[in-house]
Formats: C-alpha cells, sequence, structure tokens
C-alpha cells in the first residue's frame, strides 16, 4: 500500500506533467493567431477592365485555428444597384467560378458586405497562394463591376 506521502507526491507530480504539457503546446496556439488583410477592389482589376467610378476595400480575417474567413466589404460610385458579391477562384488577370457567396442570393446588397464562412482546406490552399478573388457585379455589369485579388500577409 501506498502511503498518504506517495499518493501525494503521485498527484501532485502528475498534475505537474499536465500543467507542463499545456503550457508547451502554448507556441502552437501563437502559430495559429489571425491574420487580417485588406484588399483594394476597382474595375482596372476586373477581366476584361472595366471603365467605372466604382471603387472599394474588403477588410479580411482569416482564424487558422479553425479556418474561419469573415470579411467586411465596402463600396461606393458604382455605376449601378450592386446585385451580388462573390469569392472566385482565379489567379490576377484570370477568370474562375465561384467559390463563395458573400451575399445571399436574391437579396438585396447594400454596402457595407459583411459575413463569415468556413474554408475547405482546398479554399485556404487557394487562398494562400493567392489564387481567390472577390468580384462585386452589378446591374450593368452582371460579370462584374469592381475585383480584388485576395493576397494574404506573407511571413
Amino acid at each position: 500500500m501506498l502511503s498518504r506521502l506517495s499518493r501525494r507526491t503521485i498527484i501532485t507530480s502528475t498534475a505537474a506533467a499536465g500543467i507542463l504539457a499545456l503550457v508547451a503546446g502554448a507556441p502552437q496556439a501563437a502559430q495559429a493567431a489571425a491574420m487580417s488583410f485588406s484588399v483594394p477592389l476597382s474595375g482596372a482589376q476586373q477581366v476584361p477592365p472595366v471603365k467605372t467610378a466604382g471603387h472599394g476595400n474588403a477588410h479580411l480575417t482569416f482564424n487558422p485555428a479553425n479556418d474561419m474567413l469573415t470579411w467586411d466589404v465596402t463600396y461606393a460610385a458604382m455605376s449601378s444597384p450592386v446585385t451580388m458579391a462573390h469569392i472566385h477562384t482565379g489567379a490576377a488577370g484570370k477568370n474562375g467560378g465561384v467559390d463563395i457567396w458573400l451575399t445571399k442570393k436574391g437579396h438585396p446588397v447594400m454596402s457595407p458586405i459583411k459575413g463569415s464562412a468556413k474554408l475547405t482546406a482546398a479554399q485556404v490552399k487557394l487562398m494562400m497562394a493567392d489564387d481567390l478573388y472577390i468580384n462585386v457585379h452589378t446591374k450593368k455589369h452582371p460579370a462584374g463591376e469592381i475585383r480584388g485579388q485576395i493576397v494574404p500577409p506573407k511571413g
């Protein structure tokens, strides 16, 4: 049988080991810090370019701990009402398909456009490789009036 002192020593040692394991995991949490970045939107980035006074900016935050992307997209001086906004697959200068709806289908769109989505592993890879862009569509320019390449901070 273990003495009362021996049992206390075992319990204290086990608790200390658990605390050390938690502290040792802390650097991993620091590596998973959220990234915030800005995406300027303009007609010049459309493919083909669109001559417009319309402009905008998207503030994005990506949390690698849970793969959540949040957005706050603002725009102004558009040629006609905004009909929808998306994140598309495609490198700079190339068009691609819709990956994520930033607005609700069939609902009026007002600035700012705010929301969030959990990215798939494939979408995270595309984003980190600069292969996603934001496109804001209008009634006059249904293929998109302003666009911006999503380029996350490096390093």
